[in-house]
């Protein structure tokens, strides 16, 4: 579920001066693949009902 091409996104333009991927070269490229994107239960819309 997390090996999705959003947190690969996330993960490389929060780095600041220097990214360093390590891992299995296959699941890089997979991540790169999976565009698919999951309903996120945060719970927030509850939360600012209920302020």
């Amino acid at each position: 579920m997390l090996l999705t091409r959003t947190l690969l996104y996330t993960a490389m333009t929060r780095a600041k001066k220097i990214l360093i991927l390590i891992g299995n070269p296959n699941i890089i490229e997979f991540m790169i693949q999976n565009a698919d994107s999951k309903k996120r239960n945060t719970g927030l819309e509850f939360k600012l009902k209920n302020i």
